[in-house]
């Protein structure tokens, strides 16, 4: 069933548990995740970035995959779009069947953000849309504000939140986009401290960098939506390049972008189950 990122985080923060959000990037992976949730019992936020946007062209094909799974399953699926910095896409977020939007702004000076973050939260809730944001850069991304080390200062966290009106907020804990491998480690006294501080649910990104035993720890702290990519496309790129390497000869695409989507299956599986602590 489609449901929103908003009841899904709600309930999953009123049970003291994590929700775990998988980003997509082909229709196998969003087959894969929602399959996931159906083998596991668990509900899983679909996301789909700027950057998956732009990679297709338009973010209406996918996002109408995902709904159409959703709406075809037993399982929990909310919709959600993720990083978004173009305000035109932004807007977009109903139109596409999106209940929520993770708007990123952090590119720009602090008062910048709070600024673009105010105006961006008002729309949605003129729409009404969930609304994330982000405070403290997270690790990991070139050539923005996004730098390893940064952690995010509880007060200034709930300085932000009041000052711009979003539901949800990603901080900075010691985790970083884009790692390969599982050896981040967090500051969980820091996410005590912020989850203490800050009225909305707490969001971790980079999360495919964090050991399954340290993410389960954030949860237990107050984190409460926990964001997974990379961990998936480097399941589904690994399973690609083995199937083609065993038949060299074939040129039926089919077969290996089923070997991909089974192992984004696991993969996603992983990480609903990790989160889950209730």
């Amino acid at each position: 069933m489609l449901t929103t990122t908003s009841a899904l985080v709600c309930a999953a923060r009123a049970a003291g548990t994590g929700v775990a959000a998988l980003n997509v990037i082909t229709l196998e992976h969003a087959e894969a995740v929602v399959r996931a949730a159906e083998l596991t019992g668990l509900p899983a936020i679909v996301q789909i970035s700027q950057n998956a946007a732009r990679h297709h062209g338009d973010v209406a094909p996918l996002a109408a995959a995902v709904g159409t799974l959703a709406r075809a399953s037993g399982a929990r699926i909310a919709l959600h779009l993720d990083h978004v910095e173009d305000v035109a896409l932004l807007h977009r977020t109903a139109e596409c069947g999106a209940g929520s939007v993770m708007f990123d702004a952090s590119r720009l000076s602090d008062e910048e953000n709070v600024e673009a973050t105010r105006a961006a939260a008002e729309w949605a809730h003129g729409q009404g849309l969930y609304i994330e944001a982000e405070l403290g850069a997270i690790g990991g991304k070139k050539g923005s504000a996004h730098t390893p080390g940064v952690r995010t200062d509880p007060r200034e966290a709930r300085e932000f939140v009041e000052a711009t009106g979003v539901d949800a907020l990603a901080v900075a804990v010691g985790s970083s986009h884009a790692m390969k491998d599982r050896t981040a480690r967090l500051d969980l006294g820091l996410v005590a401290r912020i989850a203490a501080e800050v009225p909305v649910p707490l969001v971790l990104h980079g999360s495919s960098g964090v050991p399954a035993a340290q993410l389960r720890e954030a949860v237990r702290h107050g984190m409460t939506k926990v964001n997974f990519g990379t961990l998936l496309s480097v399941a589904f790129t690994d399973a690609v390049r083995a199937s083609l390497a065993a038949s060299p000869e074939e040129h039926d695409p089919r077969p290996w972008l089923a070997d991909g989507r089974a192992a984004v299956v696991d993969a996603a599986a992983g990480c609903l189950r990790a989160v889950d602590v209730a």
